[in-house]
């Protein structure tokens, strides 16, 4: 339940560089940047909800830990993957529909910050959002 609240994006690490491999043009990459993401995340046992919400866009997904769900990107780009608690963290394994490419992720809270940390492609970018 660590999970449980509000977070809202208070800094990115490498984020641009991971944007730019995962093809996002220079505007798109801009845009992204400040994007001022807050991210709702209620837990229920297995089952999270979490409400996002953008300069870009708000969606809700819900999924069950190690049950295949499809996810889209703010950019359209389109995932099937699965996330799981291992140790405390949340750990997202996903491919894009479009290249069968692996993009992973890993959400942990460390004090009052989530660190979520991508993967893809061999270039590791963080966001780090504290909590509201």
């Amino acid at each position: 339940m660590a999970f449980d609240g509000t977070w809202k994006i208070d800094q990115n690490e490498n984020y641009e560089k991971f944007m730019e491999k995962m093809g996002l043009n220079v505007v798109k990459r801009k845009l992204a940047a400040h994007d001022n993401l807050k991210l709702i995340i209620t837990q229920e046992g297995n089952k999270f909800t979490v409400k996002e919400s953008s300069n870009f866009r708000t969606t809700e997904i819900v999924f069950e830990l190690g049950v295949a769900f499809n996810y889209s990107l703010a950019d359209g780009t389109e995932l099937s993957g699965t996330w799981t608690l291992e140790e405390g963290k949340l750990v997202g394994k996903f491919k894009r529909v479009d290249n069968g490419k692996e993009l992973n992720a890993v959400r942990e809270v460390v004090g009052d910050q989530m660190v979520q940390t991508y993967v893809y492609e061999g270039v590791e970018a963080k966001r780090i959002f504290k909590k509201e």
